[in-house]
């Protein structure tokens, strides 16, 4: 057998297995989507079926007039909008300031942000409930987007793509008199675009989805976020698996056209974020 004749069995064998691992990734997805369309108790036939056999926008209905999940949902959206933008002006100014200032104590202080990276976010979440509530914040918006205002990973990845930067650009920007806040919001801000779109995504997605907080702070059911919202729902509806896949999908709907859009610019941020600096 040819060199040419292996290399082309190789081939096959890998996109072989990237397909099938492609095609069992998705199944549960496309099944969920399919099983929301189905009637009340279709999908809960043995075996269950593929396609629903008469298909009916009534889950979708059901979820939004009476389950109420459009007010979830722009909880969820108030919530991960307001904490991306935050956490955008907070991550970006900081980590850039790691990455070209010079201050006292800068590399020890990056070291503390560095050592919060270990920290189990459920260590941290009695003492953050404590305050919240010191601060009058439970059961309110704030409480949600106070402590995920900056985090220790996104001012990580803004310093090592910062690095980057050429020094000298920085330098002959201040010699022309321009001050800190006009270099960063003029030259470095542009620079920093990969990696404000990367940062943008990780962000909402991780606000979207986070479910132990929310359940936490918000007591108050009109404040629910759609996570929390929809395994509420599950434990009033737990035979009823259609609603619970049209549940589901509107929640995940919203994150994944995000990635799809910006997935370009996401991969980009990563992939430079990782070889620069």
């Amino acid at each position: 057998m040819s060199v040419g004749t292996d290399s082309r069995t190789a081939k096959w064998i890998v996109n072989g297995l990237l397909v099938a691992g492609t095609v069992l990734t998705l199944l549960p997805l496309a099944w969920m989507l399919s099983a929301s369309f189905m009637q009340p108790g279709e999908a809960s036939h043995t075996p269950p079926p593929l396609l629903p056999a008469h298909a009916t926008l009534a889950n979708y209905r059901e979820l939004f007039l009476r389950a109420g999940m459009g007010r979830y949902l722009l909880n969820s959206f108030l919530i991960a909008g307001a904490i991306t933008l935050a956490s955008l002006a907070f991550n970006l100014s900081a980590g850039y300031a790691f990455a070209k200032l010079r201050f006292a104590g800068r590399d020890r202080l990056f070291q503390i942000v560095l050592a919060a990276l270990l920290v189990p976010l459920q260590v941290a979440m009695m003492p953050l409930f404590l305050l919240m509530k010191w601060l009058h914040l439970i059961n309110s918006y704030g409480g949600v987007i106070v402590p995920a205002l900056a985090t220790a990973l996104g001012i990580y990845l803004v310093r090592q793509y910062a690095r980057s930067i050429p020094t000298d650009l920085i330098d002959a920007a201040r010699i022309d008199g321009a001050g800190e806040w006009t270099i960063f919001l003029r030259i470095v801000l542009p620079l920093l675009r990969p990696m404000i779109v990367t940062l943008a995504v990780l962000t909402f997605l991780a606000s979207w989805n986070d479910f132990m907080w929310p359940l936490i702070v918000l007591s108050d059911q009109a404040w629910q976020t759609a996570p929390v919202a929809l395994a509420g729902l599950s434990r009033e509806h737990v035979q009823d698996n259609e609603l619970m896949m049209a549940g589901s999908v509107v929640t995940i709907l919203p994150v994944l056209l995000l990635f799809l859009l910006l997935q370009r610019q996401y991969l980009q941020g990563l992939l430079l974020g990782s070889v620069k600096g």
